[in-house]
């Protein structure tokens, strides 16, 4: 039986997690026991082997990408071009859909997520890549692991809501494969940290939260 967490990442289509996750609180916990976090402002949904932008596209399965295929609620953490991102397996076991995590606003110890970045500003954190290094994860350590018990964990009742919500296609797929324009990117209108945002598209007052 799943539990009470787990069933928050199945029972409804992979796109509408993608949206309920954004403005959830992101934490980790490193050996030292500091904490680093944010709040999530950009995902994108993976739909599994249907889907041509899937690392599971045509049933593809590896022992690189077998955390895909785990429990709804576990950390899928890859590497791509030596560089660490970080995707929440969704759906039923055995079902390889995920959601990737791309922007994150930082709000627990700013500070430790500048040094692990070794830079500030919105370039901290608007990134997939960017996101997993600030919080100070550097390996494919916690890879398969549940969320739940996990030192890199998401505080699903802790967070804000986003005012407004934009969808768009996922950004650096394959964009002639058959599913390379679907609407499957979700993010924080405005919010200064999603990838890729131009000055004029910033919300600077209030990030695009809800008062």
């Amino acid at each position: 039986m799943l539990t009470k967490y787990q069933r928050f990442f199945t029972g409804r289509p992979t796109e509408e997690i993608a949206r309920s996750l954004l403005g959830k609180l992101i934490t980790y916990t490193s050996v030292d026991g500091s904490k680093t976090g944010g709040l999530i402002v950009e995902t994108e949904a993976y739909l599994g082997e249907n889907d041509s932008a899937s690392h599971a596209y045509n049933g593809r399965r590896t022992n690189y990408s077998e955390s895909l295929y785990g429990n709804p609620g576990n950390i899928y953490l890859y590497q791509i071009r030596g560089h660490y991102c970080f995707d929440v397996v969704v759906q039923d076991a055995e079902e390889p859909q995920g959601v990737l995590i791309r922007g994150l606003e930082p709000t627990v110890n700013q500070k430790q997520m500048t040094i692990n970045r070794g830079m500030s500003g919105f370039n901290l954190s608007n990134g997939p890549a960017k996101l997993v290094q600030a919080l100070g994860i550097h390996s494919r350590e916690l890879d398969g692991h549940p969320l739940e018990t996990s030192p890199l964990t998401i505080e699903l009742t802790a967070g804000r809501k986003p005012r407004e919500i934009t969808t768009t296609s996922r950004i650096g797929v394959n964009l002639k494969g058959k599913d390379g324009r679907k609407p499957y990117r979700f993010y924080v209108k405005g919010n200064p940290y999603v990838s890729g945002l131009r000055k004029r598209e910033m919300n600077l007052d209030n990030h695009g939260w809800e008062e």
